[in-house]
């Protein structure tokens, strides 16, 4: 059981905060198949862009369970802190803080895992925060900047020592990027020398994966990322093999084809009715192909759902393609 404030976690498995990915639609979608807790997309504690399209929507929790958790970005401790406050108001449960993103546009702004070479400011930003706002703090981190300068353990004991009540941390430095495989070590370090709930991150793509990490760290929980895409009964998974140790590709527990279906005509279905016509045929895009890459006799597909143009013949493909696949891997 992970407690997080006044918050207790349906499932030890959560989804990683992604830009592009983890909007409102998928958020729901994932905590609805298993994932105990499914942060927002990172928004910038510059409130003087939250006028846009984008940021009005990562700001937009209708709909979706407790706890609601905000990710941002920023390298102000006051902006951050009037950032969070805000968000609070809006509707926020939990403050999450980027100190992990490795893109170049959000390091070069001293922002994400940037921020893990000045501990200084790491602690003036936390501390800033965690006084702001009367809801719980979380702290997402890399292992360090590069593998000359690995300093997640102080970081972490940093945080807990400002008040922040759970850390994700990614298995790789910045100058990794997300290349090379996760370390773990790294990770396991950091669980022995704190106490608040520790997730660990970085190349679970499997129940067993999820396992083995766990096992290996010591970790509370394990944080899932890229292997959703496509894929967001992962959590579903990951879940059934941790508390039975069983796989769910028995007939008894797996999902049925239908199911699967029904579950990426939904997505899309949702996908339209947030972002509207035009903006959720593109953004679908990238998700149906996930969904055809993950999925058995589907790379063909692949093609013409990409080209629709509009909704209806988008839906229409999909809707057909994946009845005439639930029907084949039934029969």
């Amino acid at each position: 059981m992970i407690r997080i404030g006044p918050y207790t976690l349906p499932s030890r498995a959560v989804l990683a905060p992604m830009a592009g990915v983890t909007d409102r639609p998928f958020r729901i979608l994932c905590r609805r198949l298993g994932a105990g807790l499914a942060a927002s997309e990172m928004l910038t504690s510059d409130t003087r862009l939250w006028h846009t399209a984008k940021s009005r929507r990562r700001m937009d929790h209708s709909g979706e369970s407790a706890p609601r958790v905000v990710q941002l970005a920023g390298a102000e401790p006051a902006v951050i802190a009037e950032a969070a406050r805000r968000n609070v108001g809006l509707g926020a449960q939990i403050i999450d803080i980027n100190m992990g993103c490795p893109a170049k546009k959000v390091c070069g702004r001293s922002c994400g895992s940037a921020l893990l070479r000045d501990e200084a400011l790491v602690a003036a930003i936390l501390e800033a925060v965690v006084r702001a706002v009367d809801v719980p703090v979380t702290l997402k981190i890399r292992t360090g900047w590069d593998r000359q300068s690995i300093n997640g353990v102080r970081i972490a004991q940093l945080a807990q020592a400002l008040g922040v009540q759970a850390l994700a941390v990614h298995g790789r430095t910045r100058a990794d990027k997300y290349e090379g495989q996760a370390e773990y070590d790294t990770i396991r370090a950091i669980k022995a020398a704190v106490t608040i709930p520790v997730f660990a991150n970085g190349d679970i793509d499997s129940p067993h994966k999820a396992q083995a990490v766990l096992a290996h760290t010591g970790a509370d929980g394990v944080m899932i990322g890229r292997a959703a895409h496509g894929a967001p009964w992962i959590f579903r998974d990951v879940n059934f093999f941790l508390e039975y140790g069983i796989i769910v590709d028995s007939a008894a527990v797996a999902l049925a084809a239908p199911e699967v279906r029904d579950i990426i005509l939904g997505h899309l279905a949702s996908l339209y009715d947030f972002y509207g016509e035009d903006q959720g045929v593109r953004i679908a895009r990238k998700h149906l192909g996930w969904y055809c890459e993950r999925l058995p006799d589907s790379a063909g597909a692949r093609k013409p759902l990409l080209a629709a143009d509009n909704s209806s013949e988008q839906f229409g493909l999909a809707r057909r393609h994946f009845d005439h696949w639930a029907q084949t891997r039934a029969a």
